[in-house]
């Protein structure tokens, strides 16, 4: 395997396990030493993206992340993911860039925007 293909699984992994599974501690195994976080929302380090996660759980224990296009280019992973609170929420259309060190997630960068109810095309979000 590759390790652009590696480190895609890890990214698959570490959403699958922390988000849609909601066992942090599982998924914690991903992530390097130091994490640096570029969402204003979140606090560098393992603890921040924990007590995010937690938070967001806490609230929302429907809470899931489907993952429609993964692509690598060096040490980058870029994930195109569908959010979702509860089941009936149309969600959010997120991009997560992750940068990987040795195998472990060490950065991240996120841009999202709401899922429309309506669009004046019919190309959808995903």
């Amino acid at each position: 395997m590759s390790e652009m293909s590696a480190n895609k699984a890890i990214v698959r992994e570490f959403l699958e396990t922390a988000i849609n599974r909601g066992d942090f501690d599982a998924a914690a195994i991903h992530l390097g030493p130091c994490y640096v976080q570029h969402n204003p929302m979140i606090a560098d380090g393992v603890e921040g993206i924990r007590k995010h996660l937690s938070e967001l759980h806490r609230q929302f224990p429907e809470l899931r992340a489907e993952v429609k296009r993964i692509a690598a280019d060096g040490d980058l992973v870029i994930a195109h993911v569908h959010a979702q609170r509860t089941p009936a929420d149309p969600g959010l259309a997120i991009v997560d860039i992750f940068r990987l060190e040795g195998g472990k997630l060490v950065e991240h960068w996120e841009v999202r925007q709401p899922v429309p109810d309506t669009a004046v095309h019919s190309n959808g979000m995903f």
